[in-house]
C-alpha cells in the first residue's frame, strides 16, 4: 500500500494560531505522578514552549489549523446516545488541528484529511487513536475516549497518552459523502494511515522520541478502523480494542438494516399521509412485554434471576408465542410477532441464501438504545430510525458500486441488489482475515468487545469471527493474542440494562505491558443499572452465579 506521505512531497508553510483557552476550567489532579509541584510548573512551562515550537512543524502536504495550549481543566462532552453532557477532567496538554492533502471532491466541493492530535506534558510514551464514530464528517475530540459507559469519563489522555483522531477524510456529515469515489477509500483506510503517519511527526517533534507504545479503541465504524489496522497494517499497533466492529459494514450490517425496516414497516400503522410510521410499528410496551419473555425463559440459566441474561447465546424465544387474539398495550398482534420473528432471525434471499448473522434473543431489545436504531421514537412517516435514515440512505450513496441515490433500505431487493456492494465490502471490509499472521508475527494484541442487544451489529458476528480465529491457530493458541468479551443487555456501544461501564483501554494496556491476559474484566452498570457489577467473560465463559451478595462481582464466577 502506497505511504500516504510520499504520495504528496510539497513542503508547506505553517502558521501557529492564538492559543486556545477552556473557558470555565476548574483545577483538574495530576494523572501522571511528578515528584514536586515546583518540578511539575517547569514540566508544563518546557511542553508549553515546545507546543509554541509545533508552528514551525514542517510535514509533507499538511497545514496547522489551530495550535495551542490547554491548562488543566474540565471539558464538557456529550455522552454516548445521551442529551446530558459529561464532564471531563484533563490535564495540561498541547492541542495541534491540521488539515492534509487538500484536493477537489467530484462535486467540486473542497475536501481534507482533517486530524486533531492532544499532548499531554507529562507524556508515558504512549500513543493512542481514537476510533472515529459513525461515518466521519466531524473532527472529533481527540482525548481517547475508553469503552462502554467509561467513554469520557476515563480517556487515554487523561492517563498520561498522547492521542490522535480524524474527520475520516471528508466535511459532509451525511451518507452523501460516498458520492466521491477517493472519500469511500479515505474513509475506508487512507484518512487513518495518514492520521497515524502525521500523529508520528507531530510526537516525534515535541517529545523529541517516538512513542513505546502505541494503542487503537474504537467502537462501530472505529471497532472496523481497529480490525483494517490489524489486517493492512499489521504493525502499526501493539495493542488494539475493537467494540462492536462493523466488520461487515455493506454487505452485512447495512442489508440487515434494509430487511429490518422492511419487516417493520410490514406491520407499521398508516399515518395521516397514509404512509406507514416506522415507530409506531412496536410500542414500548410491547418490546417491554418480549424483553419480559427473554427473562422468565433464560434469566436463570446463570444461577441467579438478577434482569440480566448471561448465556445470550443459548437463549430461544418464538414471539409468535406472545401474540394475542384480541387487542391490548402489550399484546402483539400476529402480524407484529411474525414481523419481529423475520427481524431477529436476520435477512435472506428470496432464494433462501443467508445474507447476515441472527440477532440474540436478550431484554436489552427494550431499551431506548435498541428502539433508537430499529424505530425510531418520532411519531411522523419521514423520522426515526437510524437503520432508515443513515445506515439505509448510506446504501446507495456511500455501499453501492456505482452509487445510486435512489437505492435506499425501504426499496432494496434482497436477491438482486447485495451483489452491488462488493466492491465497497472489498474495500473497506475487515471480516474475511482470520489469521492476522502479520499482527500475531509483530506480537500484537486484540481485544474484542460486543453487545449481546446490539442493534447495528450483531453479537454473534464478533461470536463466528472469534470462532474462525480459534479454527485457524487453535483455542489456545488464538487466547494468546486475541480475547472476545460479549456485554449482556448492552446496546451499540454503550447503554441498555447491562453492566456497560468497563476499562479496556486499561486491560489492553496491561495485557501489552504487563503481560496479563485477561480472563474476566471487571464492569459496573450505568444508567440503567447503577451500583450493580459483573464480570465479562473470556469468551466461550459466561459469568456464572457462585453465591454471595448478588450486586458484587466477587459472586460471579467466569465458567
Amino acid at each position: 500500500m502506497e505511504s500516504a506521505i510520499a504520495a504528496n512531497a510539497a513542503i508547506v508553510a505553517l502558521a501557529a494560531l492564538a492559543a486556545l483557552v477552556l473557558s470555565g476550567c476548574a483545577p483538574a489532579s495530576r494523572v501522571v505522578d511528578t515528584p514536586d509541584r515546583s518540578t511539575a510548573r517547569v514540566e508544563v512551562a518546557g511542553a508549553q514552549r515546545r507546543c509554541e515550537g509545533l508552528a514551525s512543524l514542517a510535514a509533507p502536504g499538511a497545514v496547522v489549523v489551530q495550535l495551542g495550549w490547554v491548562p488543566a481543566g474540565r471539558l464538557r462532552l456529550p455522552q454516548h446516545d445521551s442529551a446530558e453532557p459529561v464532564e471531563v477532567d484533563l490535564p495540561d496538554h498541547c492541542l495541534l488541528r491540521l488539515q492534509a492533502d487538500h484536493r477537489r471532491a467530484v462535486d467540486g466541493e473542497p475536501r481534507h484529511i482533517g486530524v486533531e492530535v492532544r499532548l499531554p506534558a507529562h507524556w508515558t510514551r504512549q500513543l493512542m487513536f481514537q476510533g472515529s464514530q459513525g461515518l466521519g464528517g466531524r473532527l472529533p475530540t481527540a482525548i481517547g475516549r475508553n469503552t462502554g459507559a467509561r467513554g469520557w469519563l476515563q480517556p487515554g489522555l487523561a492517563r498520561g497518552l498522547a492521542v490522535v483522531a480524524t474527520d475520516g477524510g471528508h466535511q459532509v456529515p451525511h451518507v452523501r459523502a460516498g458520492l466521491d469515489p477517493q472519500t469511500r477509500t479515505d474513509l475506508a483506510w487512507r484518512s487513518a494511515q495518514r492520521a497515524l503517519e502525521l500523529a508520528g511527526l507531530v510526537v516525534q517533534r515535541f517529545y523529541g522520541q517516538p512513542p513505546a507504545r502505541r494503542y487503537f479503541v474504537g467502537c462501530g465504524e472505529g471497532g472496523r478502523q481497529a480490525m483494517m489496522f490489524t489486517q493492512r497494517m499489521a504493525q502499526a499497533f501493539d495493542g488494539v480494542v475493537a467494540v462492536s466492529p462493523s466488520m461487515r459494514a455493506a454487505e452485512g450490517a447495512a442489508v440487515a438494516a434494509a430487511w429490518s425496516v422492511q419487516q417493520l414497516l410490514r406491520v407499521a400503522p398508516a399515518g395521516d399521509d397514509g404512509r406507514p410510521v416506522l415507530p409506531r410499528a412496536l410500542s414500548d410496551a410491547q418490546l417491554a412485554r418480549v424483553a419480559a419473555e427473554v427473562l422468565d425463559r433464560c434469566d436463570a440459566a446463570d444461577g441467579l434471576v438478577d434482569g440480566l441474561v448471561s448465556d445470550t447465546a443459548l437463549c430461544r424465544l418464538d414471539p409468535r408465542r406472545l401474540a394475542c387474539p384480541t387487542a391490548g398495550e402489550s399484546c402483539l398482534q400476529p402480524a407484529q410477532a411474525q414481523a419481529l420473528r423475520e427481524l431477529m432471525a436476520g435477512p435472506r434471499s428470496p432464494s433462501g441464501a443467508r445474507l447476515y448473522f441472527h440477532w440474540p434473543w436478550d431484554p436489552g431489545l427494550a431499551a431506548p438504545g435498541w428502539r433508537a436504531w430499529m424505530l425510531g421514537s418520532a411519531a411522523d412517516a419521514d423520522s426515526g430510525a437510524r437503520h432508515r435514515l443513515d445506515t439505509g440512505a448510506a446504501i446507495g450513496f456511500l455501499y453501492a458500486t456505482p452509487p445510486d441515490p435512489t437505492l435506499d433500505a425501504q426499496g432494496f431487493d434482497f436477491e438482486r441488489d447485495p451483489q452491488r456492494l462488493r466492491q465497497a465490502q472489498r474495500e473497506s471490509g475487515t471480516a474475511a482475515d482470520s489469521r492476522l499472521q502479520g499482527f500475531v508475527d509483530r506480537g500484537g494484541r486484540l481485544l474484542l468487545f460486543h453487545g449481546m442487544a446490539d442493534p447495528v451489529n450483531s453479537a454473534f458476528e464478533t461470536v463466528d469471527y472469534q470462532e474462525r480465529l480459534h479454527a485457524s491457530h487453535g483455542a489456545a493458541a488464538a487466547s494468546r493474542f486475541s480475547r472476545s468479551f460479549l456485554v449482556p443487555g448492552m446496546n451499540h456501544c454503550a447503554g441498555g440494562p447491562a453492566t456497560d461501564d468497563f476499562d479496556g483501554l486499561g486491560a489492553i494496556i496491561d495485557w501489552v505491558e504487563s503481560g496479563r491476559a485477561p480472563e474476566r474484566i471487571e464492569a459496573r452498570g450505568s444508567q440503567a443499572l447503577p451500583g450493580l457489577a459483573r464480570p465479562l467473560c473470556h469468551y466461550p465463559k459466561v459469568a456464572r452465579y457462585i453465591g454471595g451478595e448478588s450486586r458484587l462481582s466477587s459472586s460471579f464466577d467466569c465458567r
